[in-house]
């Protein structure tokens, strides 16, 4: 089934007022596979009832993410994707179904080309404290614990790495895409350290070394006054 065609029926059944609607996700690229869904965004008119939202349906065998947006609610979810840009990798490589997304698309891929703003000093204290906690706790706890601790070690070990050194970040697959992009030498050394709690704790520390060394004494966070 071509899922750019089943795109359009979608879009005229169910979004048929839609100014334009994407098509993102792996389906159209070499990534596709037997489980891969349509990751559909779709700008309605401004005020539109239902938008926005986000939505899992089935249709014509798909399996369907829709993406439902406004004029406006667009604008305040591409503000919130921070440095993990999923709309916007959606919007910016996605495949127009219906519509001219041309101008939304440019403007997409113009923020993903620029990159994230750097960290200030208090989300890199941030960082550096909770890996510098990581490897006490790995370093203390049972062993049955420490199987938990090191790949949840393992996992905000790549986070930090793309954020130190000032890349996106991903969730789930795109944590691999993003570390690939970034340095795909670095990315078969996280890969292959994964089973190994001393090769998980190399790296922990090798990541802190880009932002200055543990931090433990003397980190401080501001708390929140309701």
């Amino acid at each position: 089934m071509d899922p750019l065609e089943t795109t359009r029926r979608l879009a005229a059944d169910l979004f048929p007022t839609a100014i334009w609607v994407v098509l993102g996700g792996s389906v159209l690229t070499s990534a596709r596979t037997a489980g891969s869904d349509l990751d559909v965004v779709i700008l309605l008119p401004d005020g539109t009832p239902g938008a926005p939202r986000r939505e899992s349906i089935e249709y014509d065998g798909w399996p369907v993410e829709l993406f439902v947006h406004d004029r406006a609610s667009l604008a305040h979810y591409l503000a919130r994707d921070g440095r993990r840009p999923a709309l916007h990798r959606m919007v910016a490589l996605g495949t127009a179904a219906v519509g001219d997304p041309t101008d939304d698309q440019k403007a997409a891929r113009e923020h993903l080309d620029a990159g994230p703003l750097p960290l200030d000093q208090a989300e890199k204290d941030s960082l550096r404290y909770a890996l510098t906690d990581l490897l006490d706790d790995l370093t203390h706890a049972p062993a049955d614990e420490q199987a938990v601790i090191a790949t949840y070690a393992w996992i905000r070990t790549a986070e930090a790495v793309l954020q130190f050194r000032d890349h996106w970040v991903g969730n789930g697959k795109w944590l691999l895409r993003e570390l690939r992009d970034l340095d795909p030498a670095y990315a078969d050394r996280w890969l292959a350290a994964r089973t190994s709690t001393t090769a998980i704790r190399a790296l922990a520390e090798e990541a802190l070394v880009l932002a200055g060394g543990p931090l433990f004494a003397g980190y401080q966070a501001a708390g929140e006054r309701r």
